[in-house]
């Protein structure tokens, strides 16, 4: 793989044959089985043509926090998704000015794709926990439907409870769990155990680990 192509403007994602759209959103810092998984997951349950990644460039939860930059993210997003030509990687994040908003995002290929084509955003249970404090909640249910990706002993009835007195009955419909054991891989266990020097094999793709450690990412 040529790594300098992966650093590249944002490539034009043909579209025109897709009709089930899922967009997986994340820091991917670093991307890992668990991600990789439930979006293999969704794509078989939903029947999805196609599931694009889209690394956050800047993200706006996550300010204080130090986060690796991000074409070293979206290069180890590229290096795990490659073998499956259903994956692919968008830069449309990488590249914008300012926050990376998912409402932005979604517009964005919502324009890109046939009027009867169907949007799916796939994320983690506990981030559509927080989806109120999202920005254009509105657009965002009218474009897309919500895939929440739960582990094991999530508790889904209480997630419903919660979600059904601050949303509005039509989006709570447009809210889909599915649970997917991987999901209990986490990125911030895998920068501890790095940090620690604790093995990450089988966590993550064999060629993201390696870049890891030839990047040094995650050191104390």
């Amino acid at each position: 793989m040529n790594v300098e192509s992966c650093l590249l403007p944002e490539k034009d994602i043909d579209l025109s044959n897709i009709k089930r759209l899922g967009l997986m959103g994340g820091t991917f810092d670093p991307i890992h089985q668990g991600h990789l998984v439930t979006a293999e997951a969704v794509r078989t349950s939903f029947s999805l043509d196609k599931v694009i990644f889209v690394p956050s460039g800047q993200p706006p939860h996550k300010v204080e926090k130090k986060v690796t930059p991000k074409d070293k993210r979206f290069l180890m997003t590229e290096l795990a998704t490659i073998t499956n030509p259903c994956f692919e990687v968008s830069r449309v994040e990488i590249n914008r000015l300012g926050y990376s908003y998912s409402a932005d995002t979604v517009s964005y290929f919502r324009q890109m794709m046939d009027q009867d084509g169907e949007l799916f955003f796939i994320t983690g249970a506990d981030a559509i926990l927080e989806i109120l404090t999202w920005k254009g909640i509105d657009e965002l249910f009218a474009d897309c439907t919500f895939i929440a990706a739960t582990r094991p002993g999530f508790q889904n009835q209480a997630m419903a409870e919660r979600l059904g007195a601050q949303l509005k009955p039509e989006y709570l419909k447009k809210i889909i769990t599915i649970e997917v054991p991987a999901m209990a891989i986490s990125s911030t266990d895998i920068r501890s155990r790095v940090a620690r020097g604790r093995s990450i094999k089988y966590l993550l793709p064999e060629t993201v680990e390696q870049y890891i450690y030839k990047q040094g990412l995650y050191k104390p």
